[in-house]
């Protein structure tokens, strides 16, 4: 019930920003119609292998919209500024682990960007492009499963993220450095597979191909739903690591006297 509440509450502030957040919506769909007319563009040209012209732009559509649920949630889960504030050490002191805490938290984020952002976003791609939707109701229950998959790893990745600001002053470089591996390596505007081969084998081991290019690859009908163990697994890995970070977050503010 604790979760459920703190996930309510950051669901419900942001609820107050609507018309600003609105601004975003339409900045974020201006960008995925760029990307997508590039496409349209080379479609002209060119095959674009077994995506073709409109599974292109179909697929340029799905990641831009679920950019807000994979990637663009709050800068370090905002342990950096409670570092600075000090904060950091009444937080680790609250009856519940700071992780469970922090998520519960972000989840509230994720839940309204989704639909407050991502779907009106892919609503306007959906009626611009005349996209397709799966015509299997399964397939809409197995991208929610990778779609919430990437968002708990996003969550963990910051968390990560955050943590780091107990050893340095610039872990902001680490957030922007993580936005920047989501662009190259989930397959946010190229897909994987067009990558040079040792970029691939980077990206597949690591975290951020589950991040968009899985979620969009079974939302287009491309790819099976076996690849959901592989976000089950990394899950599991950042989770242990976040519990891991915990300890050692704990240990650093204990010994400098939080």
């Amino acid at each position: 019930m604790l979760y459920f509440t703190l996930a309510s509450k950051a669901y419900a502030r942001n609820l107050q920003y609507r018309g600003a957040h609105m601004v975003h919506n339409i900045a974020s769909a201006m960008f995925g119609f760029m990307y997508a007319c590039i496409w349209i563009g080379l479609g002209a040209d060119y095959a674009l292998g077994e995506y073709g012209t409109q599974g292109m732009v179909g697929y340029i559509a799905f990641t831009q919209a679920a950019l807000w649920v994979s990637s663009f949630v709050t800068n370090g889960l905002g342990i950096p500024q409670a570092v600075r504030t000090g904060h950091i050490s009444l937080d680790l002191m609250r009856p519940v682990h700071l992780f469970s805490h922090l998520m519960a938290k972000e989840w509230g984020q994720i839940a309204y960007q989704f639909v407050y952002k991502s779907i009106p976003i892919y609503l306007v791609y959906y009626f611009a492009f005349s996209l397709n939707v799966p015509g299997k109701a399964s397939t809409f229950l197995y991208v929610a499963m990778a779609l919430a998959g990437a968002a708990y790893l996003s969550i963990c990745i910051n968390y990560l993220i955050g943590a780091s600001a107990l050893w340095t002053t610039e872990s902001s470089w680490l957030y922007w450095g993580n936005h920047a591996m989501i662009n190259l390596l989930a397959g946010f505007f190229i897909p994987i597979e067009w990558l040079p081969g040792w970029l691939q084998t980077m990206a597949w081991w690591s975290p951020y191909p589950y991040l968009l290019y899985v979620p969009t690859r079974i939302y287009l009908g491309f790819d099976d739903v076996s690849y959901l163990w592989g976000t089950l697994l990394w899950c599991v890995l950042l989770t242990l690591a976040s519990l891991l970070a915990t300890g050692f977050l704990r240990r650093k503010v204990e010994v400098q006297g939080g």
